[in-house]
């Protein structure tokens, strides 16, 4: 006599008399439907169809089972009002909330406060970096030849966007065309910030044409270290201002974020030679004891401490416009003030004004 399974998984029926311990293969666990995955809890195989789930092969083994799991039991639900007979009406527990209190705007302190230094706290990854940072012979090789005042045939442009080779003298006496601005690639869109012509293909934008005209730079122009724009952004909590600066393998010796309640100077010394440096006019008033900046190896974040928990409608404060010069108005001149002289009108004295003939009436046996 044949049995069924109830082991999950299995389904099979089975005779008791020749059940082994390892005659079934089941799963253990539960079913599990998560982000429209289907799957045991006792194994990693994830499907999202729901026959190719009911297939899946059991992971365990063991014997057979013919005993239907019982149904689960549902909780009795127990109202927490209690009516009252008399009048049938629910009684509840009043329970009064109170809105806090608004909290006092904190005025806006002055930008010629003394500034600080930020705590710096430096992660593994930069640390390893730094390690590994050493000048190969290859890139010493470089650096000699571009010392020296030869320029060798072939030697590229150093203009952005250039693809010309030196060829000889008469190369110097080319018009270069060059992008004066920073290649910049955001949202999968690249384009130079001085023509922003985006595209989305990377071959596109290297053959974009510049669009300034200059003579060609054979040789880097700064021989130590260059000032150069990073790409940084911001984002918010409730408490934090975090600002995110995009510069790999930082010196954290060389570097420095300093700050007082409004003003935040940046200063950043990455990959040797490169030098970034940024003063931002905050929008809100910060706590600069309790800010501090992580420095990792492929970025820097600047973490400031709000001063009030608020929102902030951007990171920095717009410059403050300059007052506009009143215009005089003319009808509120004195009646008996000199008029200004009109130089769009010229006025001719009544012996300099030509005189327009009139036609002469005729009557009827006179000459006009």
């Amino acid at each position: 006599m044949s049995v069924l399974c109830y082991n999950k998984g299995c389904g099979q029926r089975f005779d008791p008399d020749k059940n082994s311990d390892d005659a079934c293969t089941y799963h253990p666990g539960v079913p599990v439907f998560h982000d429209a995955l289907k799957g045991w809890s006792c194994c990693k195989r994830r499907t999202t169809d729901f026959s190719d789930f009911l297939s899946i092969a059991g992971c365990t083994k063991g014997p057979h089972n013919q005993e239907k799991p019982s149904e689960p039991v549902k909780p009795e639900v127990k109202s927490s009002v209690d009516k009252n007979v008399n009048d049938g009406k629910p009684k509840f527990n009043e329970c009064i909330t109170q809105a806090p209190k608004p909290l006092e705007s904190i005025q806006r302190p002055s930008p010629d406060e003394p500034f600080s230094s930020l705590q710096q706290k430096i992660s593994p990854s930069l640390e390893q970096a730094l390690e590994k940072l050493t000048l190969t012979e290859e890139n010493a090789q470089e650096i000699k030849e571009e010392d020296s005042d030869e320029i060798k045939i072939g030697t590229s442009c150093k203009n952005g966007g250039c693809s010309k080779t030196f060829s000889g003298p008469a190369s110097d006496e080319e018009t270069c065309l060059y992008h004066a601005g920073v290649p910049i690639f955001h949202e999968g869109m690249k384009y130079w910030s001085c023509c922003k012509r985006k595209t989305s293909d990377f071959n596109t934008f290297l053959s974009q044409e510049g669009c300034t005209q200059g003579k060609h730079q054979w040789k880097k122009k700064d021989t130590g270290k260059k000032v150069v724009p990073c790409r940084f952004d911001w984002h918010q909590t409730g408490s934090q201002v975090i600002i995110s600066i995009y510069a790999k393998n930082s010196v954290p010796e060389l570097s420095s974020v300093e700050g007082n309640s409004t003003v935040l100077k940046i200063h950043i010394i990455f990959e040797g030679e490169k030098e970034f440096e940024q003063q931002i006019s905050l929008w809100g008033v910060i706590d600069a004891s309790r800010s501090l900046v992580n420095m990792m190896a492929t970025k820097i974040e600047v973490v400031l401490k709000k001063a009030e928990p608020m929102s902030w409608a951007r990171l920095d404060l717009p410059p403050v416009a300059p007052p506009k010069e009143k215009e005089k108005d003319v009808d509120s001149e004195d009646e008996f003030s000199t008029p200004k002289e009109n130089k769009t009108l010229e006025y001719l004295p009544p012996q300099q004004v030509p005189q327009i003939p009139r036609a002469q009436p005729t009557v009827e046996g006179f000459q006009s």
